[in-house]
């Protein structure tokens, strides 16, 4: 029996999202030596941080060749939405190289709320009303409100890291949100274009595949907590905690969800010539037992990815070498019967103009969780400072959401900086949730 080739492998990013793959992939038995562009202060405890833009395509190509990288793996959303998919498949040098991600054609499905509103309503795919609104016809924008109740959902058509949906209670200050970003800038040029949208009550929840153009693989799902506050009070960050599973995903759910969503999705994708060969994230909500799609991301999640990970048992190198030759459909996902949560903590001020450059300090325990750097860096005498606004993500495992939340809670406490906040009801919802 042969033994099985052991390649180089590249990570682009440097978030929690980031430090989740480094230590997933750094247990692969493909695995030889790990890189990370640029990482952050965990993920150099699992290979080699390389100080790189993410946007910078023309030194990640170099990087990538003088370090024989054979694998790259994406992270955040805007190397794909830029085309870095694209740019790798151009260079005859760098087509040894397999890179997880979509192209820019398939990224545009995060890159544009208005491109993805768009997709999903000429292809019947279950989703809110809405319009889109730029400085050409922002003037019809009252009308449009008068055909909708309260509260409004307002979208920055672009990349806002995750900041850009605004949940109005009042058509003034939808209108006067729709303002912010078209005519004040709110959102730079992401803002530039807005989709307005009506309201959906519901549950949400975070589903994942990864694709190779012809076939898919259904990742656990997850449920995410955007606001900062707790019961989901004041603004939206980037991500506060994760669960997964999700107890209303049975079956019975999973099975609309495949059925309405999912393989309408992939299949249009390729109807319109799109080959999407990546991971792809469905912001889903669950409206009285009927899946809506709210967004799509052309990646994984964050926060989410630091509770789906450790619960994939599998090899998820193989998995991403399928990809190229589209031979996806060989691999059965094998996934753990525990839960995991998520609990992030953020620096303070976050996510508004927060704190940075406080020294972070790791205390000896017995502890058991995982802890996922996000926003890190070590200084030049090797110190460990904060870096970002989420700071560090804390996961535990358990055989049930109270199990799990324990060991997290148990993780975090190990971990102290100046400032530190993170929600005390991450999960809390779902343990007596009837659906």
């Amino acid at each position: 029996m042969t033994t099985p080739e052991k390649i180089n492998i590249g990570i682009i990013g440097n978030g929690g999202r980031e430090h989740a793959f480094a230590w997933k992939i750094s247990q692969s038995v493909l695995l030889n030596k790990l890189f990370i562009l640029p990482g952050n202060g965990g993920t150099e405890l699992l290979g080699t941080n390389i100080p790189v833009d993410a946007l910078d395509f023309e030194s990640i190509a170099l990087i990538c060749l003088d370090n024989d990288i054979r694998l790259l793996v994406v992270g955040p959303e805007a190397p794909l939405v830029e085309g870095i998919v694209d740019f790798f498949a151009s260079k005859p040098e760098l087509a040894q190289i397999s890179v997880v991600g979509p192209n820019k054609a398939g990224a545009m499905l995060e890159g544009s709320k208005d491109f993805s509103k768009q997709f999903m309503l000429r292809n019947g795919i279950p989703t809110a009303r809405a319009q889109t609104f730029d400085a050409m016809n922002a003037a019809d924008v009252d009308g449009w409100l008068n055909e909708l109740s309260a509260p409004y959902v307002v979208k920055a058509d672009g990349l806002a890291a995750g900041k850009g949906v605004v949940i109005c209670e009042t058509k003034e200050g939808a209108v006067d949100e729709i303002h912010a970003m078209i005519y004040d800038g709110k959102f730079a040029t992401a803002g530039a274009k807005v989709v307005v949208e009506e309201f959906l009550e519901g549950i949400e929840v975070s589903v994942f595949a990864l694709s190779d153009g012809r076939s898919y693989v259904l990742l656990p799902e997850a449920k995410d907590y955007k606001r900062i506050g707790e019961g989901e009070t004041g603004p939206n960050t980037g991500g506060m905690g994760a669960v997964s599973p999700v107890s209303f995903f049975d079956k019975a759910f999973e099975t609309k969800v495949i059925q309405n969503i999912i393989e309408p999705t992939f299949q249009n994708l390729k109807k319109e010539g799109i080959v999407y060969q990546g991971f792809m994230f469905f912001g889903l909500i669950n409206v009285s037992g009927d899946p809506y799609v709210i967004e799509y991301n052309a990646r994984m999640g964050d926060p989410e990815t630091e509770a789906v990970l450790p619960r994939i048992e599998s090899d998820l190198v193989p998995l991403f070498l399928s990809l190229k030759n589209q031979t996806l459909h060989q691999f059965d996902l094998k996934v753990s019967s525990q839960t995991a949560t998520t609990i992030v903590g953020v620096a303070e001020g976050y996510p508004g103009i927060y704190r940075k450059g406080d020294e972070i300090q790791l205390l000896q325990t017995e502890n058991s969780g995982l802890l996922f750097h996000a926003g890190t860096a070590r200084n030049s005498n090797g110190n460990l400072l904060t870096n970002g606004g989420r700071v560090m993500a804390f996961t535990g495992m358990g055989s049930n959401i109270g199990e799990a939340l324990q060991q997290a809670k148990s993780k975090s406490e190990s971990v102290l900086w100046q400032g530190k906040y993170q929600r005390g009801d991450i999960g809390e919802d779902l343990i007596n949730l009837h659906v």
